[in-house]
């Protein structure tokens, strides 16, 4: 199978990106070294589709050490780095991707990794376990398992489980807590304010910014945001993550009552129709709104565009809205993950910890894959604690932190042992 992507010639540059995150993403060395002895996916194809930008390119190499054949492919069109997936090709793993594809490129580029017939996938945001259960339903027999990478694919996962469609067992990676108390909160809250600020070269210090959803990502993007002195508004439709907000001391009201306040919107929700017409209508003039949300709903850019007298670029990454009243409303990134879209994503020491949870639960999958077989387990599979706590203490271990251990007799106190 010939890969798909936009220029081999790329390579080099890109070459240089993987290896500078490589320097600085030890646990991932730990398990390339680990994996290139074991050779724990020897014989097996892995189909991954995460954003395709140089950590997930060290991810798949890593995997690959491990003696998988990789297939592999973005998440989001504007994610892709045309000069990593050349850099991978080159390194002869097989990659569908190219920055800017449109849907119909984005669909066939899915489909591509899933003909070569996975044996284990690796999925962030759903699509690929989605079109597996639709269109290749016949490769299904093959398939050990799989890893969500994400929030907004779990609650695609829990969707397809509560209706039986669920096949195969799926790790719930971002459940792990080495994931989403580390990449959602501090890898989320750095990196979307490292697109905004790049995208806009604006100060954020004085103004008012609106964080829409307060889970573990919004909670990273207000910390973030509070720290580079804005004025931070939270809204929320869970009531106890809307109190958890306002006694970590952000004010919280309604979207309808704080859009005419806000100077940057960021939805972090991963539902859809957050910020819609009625929000935009009450916006003041050069408000800006981005989305930090796997997919591109949150924002509603299509019904903007049906407000606006003119639309056109503002700069590279940000679309100016101009309303029939003279407002102008900024969107950065289509809508799209700004963060990674209009960024080089999550830092490369936070990714580190969540592909070293996606590259150990898929060695779990393979090493337990006979109790797979034999349906032992739920299709949904919490990533084992021994996992996450492998994962922590190799962490502590590079940055030269030791921890205390219980003694005998403080486990007989604690857990009567």
């Amino acid at each position: 199978m010939t890969s798909e992507i936009r220029d081999i010639s790329l390579w080099p540059e890109g070459r240089l990106k993987i290896d500078w995150v490589r320097h600085h993403m030890p646990l991932l060395n730990g398990l390339e070294k680990e994996f290139s002895l074991e050779k724990p996916f020897s014989g097996l194809k892995i189909a991954l589709s995460v954003h395709l930008e140089a950590k997930t390119a060290y991810l798949c190499e890593t995997l690959a050490a491990g003696g998988a054949e990789m297939y592999v492919t973005g998440s989001n069109p504007l994610s892709t780095q045309d000069d990593v997936a050349a850099a991978l090709v080159h390194e002869g793993l097989n990659v569908f991707a190219w920055h800017g594809a449109t849907e119909q490129e984005y669909g066939s580029h899915i489909r591509k990794v899933l003909e070569a017939g996975p044996n284990i996938i690796i999925d962030d945001g759903g699509d690929l376990v989605h079109l597996m259960h639709t269109e290749f339903r016949h490769l299904i027999p093959d398939v050990i398992g799989g890893c969500e990478e994400t929030t907004t694919g779990i609650l695609r996962l829990q969707a397809m489980n509560r209706a039986g469609e669920l096949q195969f067992p799926m790790m719930l990676v971002n459940n792990a807590d080495c994931k989403h108390l580390f990449d959602n909160r501090y890898g989320t809250g750095q990196s979307v304010w490292d697109g905004i600020n790049r995208t806009t070269n604006l100060i954020v210090a004085g103004k008012n910014v609106v964080v829409a959803g307060y889970g573990w990502c919004g909670k990273g993007v207000a910390m973030r945001a509070k720290g580079l002195g804005a004025k931070v508004t939270v809204t929320e439709v869970d009531p106890i993550k809307a109190m958890e907000a306002v006694m970590d001391g952000f004010t919280v009201m309604k979207m309808s009552e704080a859009a005419p306040l806000g100077d940057i919107f960021v939805t972090v929700t991963g539902c859809d129709n957050v910020i819609v017409k009625e929000h935009f209508a009450l916006m003041k003039d050069g408000a800006i709104c981005c989305n930090a949300g796997h997919f591109d709903v949150e924002v509603d850019v299509r019904g903007l565009a049906t407000m606006a007298s003119d639309v056109r670029p503002a700069r590279k990454n940000i679309t100016c809205y101009t309303l029939e009243d003279g407002r102008r409303i900024y969107v950065l990134a289509e809508g799209r993950l700004v963060n990674l879209a209009a960024g080089d994503g999550h830092p490369a020491e936070i990714m580190d910890m969540s592909f070293a949870i996606q590259a150990l639960s898929a060695r779990y999958l393979v090493v337990n894959r006979s109790s797979v077989l034999r349906k032992i387990w739920h299709m949904l599979q919490d990533v084992p604690r021994s996992i996450d706590e492998d994962v922590a203490r190799r962490i502590l271990s590079f940055w030269g932190c030791g921890i205390d251990t219980l003694t005998a007799e403080q486990r007989k106190y604690l857990y009567g042992e």
